[in-house]
């Protein structure tokens, strides 16, 4: 990569996330770093720079709209966006920095949006070296890097390839305006475009070679007793309702390794609703309730009275949990694995803070500076984040003061 006059820009910093992003990368940057905060408003640019710690409040605005982002990327190492909903806005700034070598790092959700990534600039990025890494949030940090350090730890152990892996999600946190425009625009496009739902519906629809894969199938809806993915667990688990969004994460990982993980790796994510007499009672709502958003949801976000309800009730783009809320918050993310040796693995994330706002501005924000500063392998292309960044960020985390853990349980 030529010299860039930006190790870092950050694109979206006048957004909710944005906002968060900016004020942890000012306050973890290493002394020295050449950053800048993009959008397309310099005043509230401004104000956001004029409100950050330390060194942040000397760094270069850029004033950019998300359609014509060709200057932006060729001026930076490594762009980090929060501008979404992705599917909408984000294509164009991908093109960019696949054609420039430019890193990038965002925090979709949207499996859409990274499909046509993959089929239109994956090998664009390959051929000019460019890290494209998608997900670097709460989607879906926690369930890519939980197993790809199983996998470490399994070919360090040589217990043989992992075989099933079932992620239990435990969360409080809240919702943002952009992450609802986001599930909004999801909705809209799978009720429009048979690609979408076929997409939405293929568990390897993200995978490095679709013909390569063992085609397992993934269960559809969740409700069960936490016991019968572990005997450690209590209580109930539900369906999760970002669980197929990150289980094709990292089925992309796995297949990008030369499916290194396992070529018959069962994966799959829950969510525990606790051990409380109504935990069965509120698996049963939630698993009911994602299922009937899933056959109902594409046509509430496109049409009449629906769409004007979510809109009324939904938090505002640029709005989104309280100071208090966003501290108040946790994640706790336990991957339970098997191998073919009958090995049994466990790997535990956590972290104190909103998963989605918080914690995920950590994640993105190591994400990012990982990118500009560390010494990382030599992949490119349409990555994720374990292929990207791999132990790299892990150790990133930790000294931000996450929990990660991997252990032998049997």
């Amino acid at each position: 990569m030529t010299a860039r006059e930006f190790d870092l820009v950050l694109f979206g910093a006048t957004g909710f996330v944005g906002g968060l992003t900016a004020e942890y990368i000012a306050r973890s940057a290493p002394a020295g770093a050449r950053i800048a905060l993009a959008g397309r408003s310099a005043d509230k640019l401004a104000a956001v720079r004029d409100a950050l710690p330390g060194a942040g409040r000397d760094w270069q605005v850029i004033v950019v709209d998300a359609s014509a982002p060709e200057e932006l990327a060729k001026r930076a190492k490594v762009v980090v966006t929060t501008v979404g909903p992705y599917a909408k806005y984000g294509l164009p700034l991908v093109k960019a920095c696949a054609e420039a070598g430019t890193h990038y790092a965002d925090l979709t959700g949207e499996p859409q949006f990274i499909k046509e990534c993959i089929d239109k600039f994956h090998d664009v990025a390959v051929s000019t070296g460019a890290k494209i890494v998608n997900a670097c949030g709460y989607d879906s940090v926690p369930s890519d890097l939980n197993v790809y350090e199983i996998y470490r730890k399994s070919i360090a152990d040589q217990t043989g390839e992992l075989e099933s892996a079932t992620l239990v999600a435990s969360i409080k946190g809240g919702l943002s305006g952009g992450t609802v425009a986001s599930m909004r625009e999801l909705m809209a496009d799978m009720a429009d475009d048979p690609k979408v739902r076929k997409v939405m519906g293929d568990p390897y629809s993200l995978s490095a070679d679709r013909s390569l894969e063992a085609d397992l199938p993934e269960p559809r809806a969740t409700l069960a007793p936490a016991s019968s993915i572990d005997p450690s667990l209590k209580g109930w688990v539900a369906t999760f309702m970002m669980g197929p969004g990150n289980s094709k994460i990292v089925r992309r990982s796995n297949g990008l390794l030369g499916w290194a993980y396992g070529k018959h790796l069962r994966y799959y994510e829950v969510m525990s609703t606790g051990e409380s007499l109504a935990s069965p009672l509120i698996a049963a709502g939630i698993t009911g309730g994602m299922v009937a958003g899933f056959l109902g949801g594409p046509i509430l976000a496109k049409f009449g009275v629906g769409r004007k309800l979510m809109e009324k009730v939904a938090p505002k783009p640029g709005t989104g949990p309280s100071a208090e809320s966003r501290e108040n918050g946790w994640f706790t993310s336990q991957t339970f694995a098997r191998t073919s040796s009958g090995a049994k693995y466990v790997a535990t994330m956590s972290a104190q803070g909103d998963p989605g706002y918080k914690a995920t501005s950590v994640m993105l924000g190591e994400s990012g500076l990982s990118l500009a500063f560390d010494a990382l392998s030599g992949a490119a292309g349409i990555l994720t984040p374990a292929t990207a960044m791999g132990s790299s960020l892990t150790d990133r985390l930790r000294k931000a003061g996450f929990t990660i853990e991997i252990k032998r349980s049997a």
